[in-house]
């Protein structure tokens, strides 16, 4: 990968350095410090640009933080990983003129609108700006025309916030409770987007395969042979694998084909039909995230989250040697809105690079086809297509350099001639007294390549070329040569590709460009997808998923539902709805269909089961803590049989899971003990005791073999070699690429491979600190009428600075921690059951 050419200047005042503050007496709020070093150079020394680094508050992490009882409001907590970004905001922006420059989209004015409010800036003055693209005039002219925060922006934003929230701090659990996984996660969008993935998996499963045949004819007319399908016979059209098949000639065995391929034989045919047509190939729009993302799935092999990374990258800026400028517009886009200035640029460019035959007579506009696109945003295009991709080629990454090239040669190719073919069919028909045969043939020619030049053809289906048919005279006679049986299967719909399952999800209308990437991402890391080459599969664990969403939340995973919602929110966006009621239209059937949903219950008292979180991990436990104290590890696997008898009484052996993984176990027990070692045999006998040598994984994922026996203390961490040891005939590993035996007593034997036993450390003894009052000792004590005297009295010594023996201590810390659970659980309460 080329290194990018260092630039001088003031690259360090995009993180604030102490030149930036004597001199600055306006601060430039962006998102990120690749941005912000941009920018700096662009502003010169009277401006100081920092980043937040992307959302500095948001819903807290551990509590529901939306008041469904009031009109659900939000709670909003600074992030603990951005409280120092804050802080240092606070300080830079004392005294001085504040500009927010965040991305100019939803989440940028959601983030603008929250670093206002942390500043102490009032959202109506004007401090908002936007840089649709990162250059030095643009970015000049923006803050020159500073705006107030949109509010329907903001609470376009609220409402996805909330609504994600509402779904998936209350499903998350759920499906964790029904599923005994830890990470799993549902989604407004997420989840519809899964189910596209897992019911076209089970379309293909479903599918069921049919065989059928076409019939080729090679035809010799005015001394050209020219190859013919079989197209009618008697005026039925013949089934040829696409569309419907009712009403069409089905040639579905070998024996029809054979015997309606003799019937044609020997007939006379003639040259029934010649059509030339010139067809017209009008080049696709410039790019929005959504065919940007598509485009560089199916072209480039890129996932829609590494098209993301990439664009923001060329959009932030780029060190050229004129300075530092992006390279492309903002990339968040579902607009093909191209500005005047920018269509006379790139028709100077085509006429330079390309020649002015490839320049239409008027520039072209694009309008969006569906209707509500917000069009904020220019369509994804260079800022200056001057900048050709090789000129730029040194100063760019390989993945930067073939994305900018795409979206170039897209934009040109937008502006540009049509493609121009020239299409031929010619049709053979028998000339009997009742023809019954119609055989076609079809071939098309590029003459002017058009947009083509730029865009090249490759994905481009109505762009294939296919072998020309050569000149014939219509009612010449024709001689069939020969007839050739071709047989053909349907087959099934294809597996969704980063680009066609984006693609579907704008034509149903779920999600939008910012959130298409993100999705995606999701569901790969949740392991509700797995990626097979470029395609997408559903896991097991996504099917069950979607299967338990179907069943008990409908509403939820279904298409036009959750369309509607996005079309409401974009009203929200317009000002044409409150937020809050778009919310409630949503959160009133989800609940309903949430209080349908069994609890799962405590075995001991009855009461609901929650999810919760430890030092060690997610478990399941009673609600009804401290009175009930059930507690279940969250992942528990039943036993399940493996299909081999007990050896020493006989019963079933079963896999069981313990806290050290996976044994194998005698379904008799307590009365029969057996237990062994569970793992993959390796096809090794155990030198010691005759057992079988599994092969097993550490918690850490590191392999080592081991014995099935428990009693056996046979164990290597060193892959075992398939052939033994000539001389004792024991196993041999490999160490350091060289072979080695494992048994002490043999010549060939490497004291390193038997580890010597540990030297147990001594332990230091603990000392216990006394406990001390928490920050939010006044919010607990409100809990403190429910504990035990005892406990009680230890807290209220503390609170009043006594000195506390050890008892009382631990009296004191057990009761703490019951404060804190039981206020955690009072702000879980959402809602009323």
């Amino acid at each position: 990968m080329p290194k990018k050419p260092k630039t001088q200047g003031a690259a360090h005042l995009g993180e604030g350095g102490p030149k930036a503050e004597a001199r600055a007496t306006t601060l430039v709020v962006v998102e990120s410090p690749a941005k912000a070093r941009s920018i700096q150079k662009m502003l010169g020394p009277g401006y100081e640009v920092r980043a937040s680094k992307g959302h500095v508050a948001d819903l807290p992490e551990r509590s529901l933080g939306v008041d469904v009882e009031r009109g659900f409001t939000p709670t909003y907590e600074v992030k603990k990983d951005k409280k120092p970004v804050v802080e240092e905001l606070k300080r830079a922006a004392q005294g001085k003129r504040l500009l927010i420059a965040t991305d100019p989209d939803r989440e940028g004015e959601a983030i603008g609108w929250h670093v206002a409010r942390l500043l102490g800036r009032d959202p109506k003055e004007p401090i908002r700006v936007e840089f649709h693209e990162i250059t030095p005039k643009v970015v000049r002219q923006a803050v020159e025309a500073p705006r107030p925060i949109d509010q329907n922006l903001v609470d376009a934003q609220q409402a996805r916030r909330v609504l994600d929230r509402l779904v998936g701090y209350n499903l998350s659990p759920l499906l964790s409770l029904e599923f005994r996984k830890r990470a799993l996660s549902a989604g407004r969008v997420q989840s519809v987007a899964l189910r596209l993935v897992v019911e076209r998996e089970e379309e293909i499963e479903a599918f069921q395969e049919e065989t059928y045949f076409l019939l080729l004819g090679r035809f010799l007319a005015e001394g050209k042979e020219v190859w013919a399908g079989l197209y009618e016979v008697e005026g039925k059209r013949l089934f040829a694998g696409q569309g419907e098949k009712e009403g069409k000639l089905h040639i579905a065995t070998e024996e029809e084909a054979q015997r309606l391929a003799q019937e044609a034989r020997g007939l006379p045919y003639r040259v029934a039909q010649v059509e030339t047509k010139e067809r017209r190939k009008t080049p696709p729009p410039p790019f929005t995230t959504s065919t940007l993302q598509q485009a560089a799935s199916s072209r480039l092999g890129y996932t829609a989250s590494r098209t993301m990374r990439i664009a923001q990258r060329l959009y932030e800026g780029v060190d050229l040697p004129e300075g530092t400028v992006g390279l492309i517009t903002y990339m968040r886009t579902d607009s093909v809105r191209v500005s005047p200035e920018a269509l006379q640029a790139a028709r100077a460019v085509i006429g330079e690079v390309f020649g002015p035959e490839y320049l239409p007579e008027a520039p072209r506009v694009y309008k969006n086809r569906k209707a509500g696109v917000q069009d904020a945003h220019e369509a994804i295009r260079p800022t200056d297509p001057r900048r050709t991709p090789e000129s730029v080629r040194p100063y760019l990454s390989e993945e930067e350099y073939r994305l900018y090239d795409l979206i170039w040669r897209r934009f040109l190719a937008s502006q540009m001639r049509e493609a121009l073919y020239e299409g031929t069919v010619v049709t053979f028909q028998d000339t009997g007294p009742s023809p019954r045969f119609l055989f076609r043939a079809s071939g098309s020619v590029l003459k002017f390549e058009g947009y083509l030049k730029a865009w090249g053809r490759e994905g481009e289906e109505e762009a294939v070329e296919e072998p020309p048919v050569p000149a014939l005279s219509q009612g010449a006679r024709a001689e069939l040569l020969e007839v050739r049986a071709e047989e053909r299967h349907t087959e099934p719909p294809p597996r969704y590709t980063d680009a066609t399952l984006v693609k579907t999800m704008e034509e149903l209308g779920i999600g939008r460009p910012s959130t298409y990437a993100p999705t995606l991402e999701t569901l790969e890391k949740r392991g509700y997808v797995a990626r097979r080459g470029r395609t997408l599969l559903p896991t097991p664990l996504g099917r069950q998923v979607i299967h338990y969403l179907k069943e008990r939340f409908p509403q939820v995973v279904a298409y036009e539902f959750t369309a509607r919602m996005e079309d409401r929110l974009d009203q929200v966006e317009e000002g044409k709805a409150p937020w809050p009621q778009v919310v409630l239209e949503f959160y009133a059937p989800f609940l309903e269909e949430l209080n349908r949903v069994p609890k799962k219950t405590c075995p001991k008292c009855g009461r609901p089961l929650e999810l919760k979180v430890s030092r060690f991990g997610q478990f399941l436990g009673c609600t009804g803590y401290p009175e009930c104290t059930h507690t279940e590890p969250l992942e528990r696997r039943e036993a399940e049989p493996i299909g081999e008898a007990c050896p020493k009484c006989g019963r079933p052996l079963l896999r069981k899971e313990g806290r050290y993984g996976s044994f194998i176990a005698c379904s008799g027990y307590p009365e029969c003990d057996y237990t062994r070692d569970d793992g993959t045999p390796t096809g090794h006998t155990c030198p010691k005791c005759g057992g079988r040598v599994l092969a097993k994984r550490s918690k850490r994922g590191k392999p080592y073999f081991k014995c099935e026996n428990r009693d056996c203390d046979f164990l290597s961490f060193y892959p075992l070699l398939p052939t033994p040891c000539p001389s004792c005939g024991w196993p041999l590993v490999e160490k350091a690429k060289k072979a080695a035996c494992m048994n002490p007593a043999c010549p060939d034997h490497d004291p390193a491979l038997v580890p010597g036993p540990m030297e147990a450390k001594p332990k230091k003894a603990a000392k216990k600190k006394p406990p001390a009052l928490p920050k939010d000792w006044e919010a607990l004590k409100a809990f403190l009428p429910g504990l035990p005297e005892a406990e009680r009295r230890a807290l209220e010594d503390l609170a009043q600075g006594k000195t506390l023996s050890e008892e009382e201590a631990n009296l004191a810390k057990k009761a703490l921690f019951k404060l804190r659970m039981r206020k955690g659980r009072a702000r879980k309460e959402v809602a009323p059951a």
